[in-house]
């Protein structure tokens, strides 16, 4: 039985055989490369150049820029590069910084993202208790439980997967290095290994859901009780975008794992890992800065052109 060991590389899936289709491929993932790093560029710039945006939300609005960077920087440049230099090949250590990477930026993006769930839960439903519950060290001490969360559940399944033989050959179903591909090439009982780390994910996973339903069960509760409608409609503005990045993130991430193995193809699987892993850090940013009024101001204030031909 070969060891893993004896691997040097994985042959990704490739997604296009002609040439022309190849450089076509490249030039979109550029595109929406270039997209991502523009979109998340200037939240970062403008929270970090503005002091009106120094608040909590903005504090974990920054973050989540920081991971949607990290998240889209770990896949589409090797794929790039494949679909440019017409090859499928990744080292075997690039495959598992790949798998590192990328879930440990998902898994703490999913965790910052129940985190600004709780964030708009005090400012809508506890007011007068925001600036106690939410100064700036408990923010510190979130926003780095979040990324704890995501390198513990990182190095959990990258020590399982990349420790396992392999049976069957080094050709992953897939644009990147992705666990359930990798473990496809491994024996029958590669699962069984799995079982640990998957727990963990599951729990984590499964309680940030709920906290969140709750919270914004709360929330909404919260609003449909406030007389002014101007104040439901600040407490919308506030509260949608960041319910609609979770869907976003959570309906993809979960139709790519929970999908019924009757309607899986390595093409749906290539389209909905795209969904998963491309859409949500290229979208997210106009997400929040579409209702954001602050927001938009701070990223026009960055360039004095803009203002001025739209006033």
């Amino acid at each position: 039985m070969p060891n893993i060991s004896s691997v040097t590389e994985f042959l990704l899936l490739a997604f296009a055989d002609t040439r022309e289709l190849q450089l076509l491929h490249f030039a979109l993932f550029l595109g929406i490369y270039l997209a991502a790093l523009l979109g998340n560029g200037l939240i970062l710039s403008a929270i970090a150049c503005h002091h009106r945006l120094r608040t909590p939300m903005y504090f974990f609005l920054l973050n989540l820029a920081l991971l949607d960077l990290g998240c889209i920087s770990t896949t589409l440049p090797k794929a790039m590069a494949n679909a440019l230099w017409d090859t499928r090949a990744i080292s075997f250590q690039g495959c598992a910084t790949q798998v590192f990477f990328f879930l440990f930026f998902i898994a703490a993006e999913y965790s910052l993202l129940t985190i600004m769930a709780y964030d708009r839960y005090v400012a809508i439903c506890k007011p007068l208790h925001y600036g106690s519950l939410l100064g700036s060290r408990a923010c510190a001490q979130m926003a780095a439980a979040a990324w704890g969360s995501g390198f513990l559940n990182a190095v959990l399944h990258m020590a399982n997967t990349f420790s396992l033989p392999l049976c069957r050959g080094n050709a992953v179903d897939q644009f990147f290095c992705e666990i359930p591909h990798i473990l496809k090439l491994s024996c029958s009982d590669a699962y069984l290994r799995e079982v640990g780390p998957l727990v963990f994910t599951v729990s984590l996973g499964c309680g940030c859901f709920v906290f969140i339903v709750l919270s914004y069960v709360q929330i909404f509760r919260a609003v449909l009780r406030m007389p002014s409608s101007q104040g439901r409609h600040k407490a919308f503005s506030t509260c949608l975008p960041h319910l609609a990045v979770v869907f976003l993130f959570v309906s993809t991430a979960v139709f790519a794992y929970l999908k019924p193995p009757s309607i899986s193809s390595p093409s749906l699987d290539l389209v909905v890992a795209l969904l998963y892993s491309v859409l949500p850090p290229a979208v997210n940013p106009l997400i929040y800065s579409m209702r954001n009024q602050d927001l938009k101001n701070a990223v026009r204030k960055l360039f004095p052109y803009i203002l001025l031909k739209h006033p």
